[in-house]
Order: C-alpha cells, then sequence, then structure tokens
C-alpha cells in the first residue's frame, strides 16, 4: 500500500512487511503519466527519476521551436485544369536551365541535376491530386533548397563545413530556412562578383528586380490563394532570377 507522510519518518517503518511508503512526487509522475497518455504498465520497474525525466525529456521536444519542426506544405492551388496546365508548363523552364549550366566540377554537376529536379518535381506536384499531392509538395520544397545549397556551394568553396553538414540534416525537415540562408549567400557573392567584373552587372540588375518581383508574387500567391495564376508568375520570375545565376558559373 502506499502511505503519504513526511519524509522523516520513513525511518520507523522502514522494513516492516507490506508497508512500502511512498512520496507525493510518486503520485504526481503517476497522474503525469496519466495525463501524458502513457501505457502504465509498460512502466513498472521504471525508476521514478528516469520516468520524470523522460516527461521531461517529451515536454522540451514538443515544446520545440517550429524552425526544429516537419513543414506544413499548404496545398492551395490548381483549382481547376487550366491553372494546373500553366503551372506545370512554367515549371519546364527550370528544366532547360538545368541543361544550359556548365558542368566544370562535380558542384556545378550537382547543382544542374538539382535545378532539373525541381522542374520535375514542381511539375508532378502541380499535375497531382489526392493523398499523393502532399508528399510531392513536400518533394518540391525539398528540391528547391537543395539547389539553393548546390548553388552556394558552387559559388563558395569558402563556406564552413559545419553550416554545410547542418544544412544537409535540415534539408529534409526545414527546406524554407535552408533555402533562405543559401539563397542569401548567394545573392551576397553575386553582388560581390558584379563589383569586379563588369559584364556581370547586366544580369545582376535583372537578378535583383526579379528576385523582388519573385519575393511579391510568393507573398501573395500565400496570401491571396484564390487569385489564379499567381503561382506561375512566380515561376517565370524565379527562372529569370536562377537563369542570371549562370553567369556566374560561366
Amino acid at each position: 500500500m502506499g502511505v503519504n507522510g513526511p519524509s522523516n519518518t520513513s525511518g520507523i517503518l522502514d522494513g516492516i512487511h507490506g508497508v512500502r511508503l511512498v512520496g507525493r512526487s510518486a503520485f504526481e509522475v503517476e497522474k503525469a503519466l496519466h495525463c501524458e497518455g502513457v501505457d502504465r504498465s509498460t512502466c513498472r520497474g521504471v525508476d521514478i527519476a528516469e520516468t520524470s525525466q523522460i516527461l521531461l525529456i517529451r515536454r522540451i521536444w514538443q515544446q520545440r521551436p517550429s524552425c526544429l519542426r516537419p513543414i506544413r506544405c499548404t496545398l492551395h492551388g490548381d483549382r481547376n485544369i487550366t491553372e494546373s496546365v500553366a503551372n506545370v508548363l512554367t515549371s519546364l523552364p527550370f528544366v532547360v536551365l538545368g541543361l544550359q549550366v556548365p558542368r566544370k566540377n562535380i558542384n556545378t554537376a550537382l547543382y544542374a541535376n538539382s535545378l532539373i529536379g525541381v522542374g520535375i518535381a514542381s511539375s508532378l506536384y502541380h499535375s497531382s491530386r489526392g493523398v499523393l499531392r502532399k508528399y510531392l509538395r513536400w518533394a518540391d520544397y525539398t528540391m528547391i533548397a537543395a539547389t539553393t545549397l548546390c548553388l552556394s556551394r558552387s559559388l563558395r568553396n569558402e563556406n564552413p563545413k559545419l553550416l554545410m553538414a547542418a544544412s544537409t540534416l535540415l534539408l529534409p525537415i526545414q527546406p524554407l530556412m535552408v533555402s533562405a540562408v543559401h539563397t542569401g549567400l548567394m545573392e551576397v557573392a553575386f553582388a560581390k562578383q558584379a563589383l569586379t567584373r563588369p559584364n556581370l552587372r547586366m544580369a545582376h540588375n535583372l537578378h535583383k528586380m526579379s528576385s523582388l518581383l519573385g519575393a511579391a508574387l510568393f507573398i501573395a500567391d500565400d496570401c491571396f490563394p484564390q487569385t489564379p495564376y499567381l503561382h506561375a508568375a512566380w515561376h517565370l520570375a524565379a527562372a529569370v532570377g536562377v537563369g542570371t545565376c549562370n553567369k556566374l558559373l560561366e
């Protein structure tokens, strides 16, 4: 049986057959197990302190920041066949751009292949329906992130190894964050080279305009999901921006 009492009385009844003193914390853990939905039968023989640590770790994991949580893909868009066709057709330029990337080394070859993958993944997503659509949306986001990662590596060999390793690990669960970080690194590299290479200035100016337009269309597509062809327009703006990046690899 369990008896609640002050801790200084534990020595009086210690050793008496059939009597076991249980501190208040044990009942709190038992209640926590019940509230957490843990099967108490699986916790028999487990130390109370160990069980408390398990619950603490679970609560910390459940309260982790959003950057460590898997993406939740939005599935709006492609409301009719016409819009789907437009989105698929505007995905194909990424395949063409990937084929035009100069394959000077392993890094540029990976970038070229990932760019082709973006066009294919986007086409498959926009032509899909049902449950499969959710997984193809995840593949679409992940391929975009992989492309920015490969481009960043192609332009900046001095990127810290820890950053590249962390980006690779986060690729499947936080592709948007990986895309943002490595797009920023690419923008810095593009601006620096445009200052020293006059032949890149026109391409850089076009890149800046297409990037600003693409960012505006991306936000508008999320804020106004009922507006048709916004996503297709974003595809075209992004394709122009990617095409100017290819000038850096020539």
